[in-house]
């Protein structure tokens, strides 16, 4: 049971960090020290993407199910409507890279915003 629970832990983990990687340049525009955290969080989104390897938190993940005996997943609320946003079965190698771009587009016009937003106050 507290291998299911900390499986589970890991799940909402990765589900927070890709959440953070997509929309935390959003934050930027609230906290200046924001890009700070969220300027790494998408580089290491954007490599995952881009080279095709997977995230270590999914080994964890697997580990933590295997040592707590669970072959396959159960039906809880966490592996019904989280892990098929974390783990897409219909994930390929072309979507993995179109993820990857379109991270760097929305991120890219998101900082941009906030380069010129702050060149225009200082300028």
């Amino acid at each position: 049971m507290l291998y299911r629970i900390l499986a589970d832990l890991v799940v909402l983990a990765h589900l927070g960090f890709i959440g953070f990687v997509v929309f935390g340049g959003l934050l930027a525009l609230r906290w200046r020290w924001m890009p700070w955290l969220h300027l790494p969080a998408v580089t290491w989104g954007i490599f995952i993407e881009l080279t095709g390897r997977i995230c270590p938190l999914t080994p964890l993940e697997n580990a933590l199910r295997r040592a707590g005996g669970l072959a396959e997943y159960s039906q809880s609320f966490i592996e019904r409507y989280v892990v098929p946003v974390v783990y897409p079965a219909e994930l390929t190698r072309e979507l993995q890279l179109t993820m990857g771009l379109a991270l760097i587009g929305l991120n890219a016009l998101i900082y941009a915003y906030l380069a010129w937003r702050r060149w225009r106050v200082t300028g």
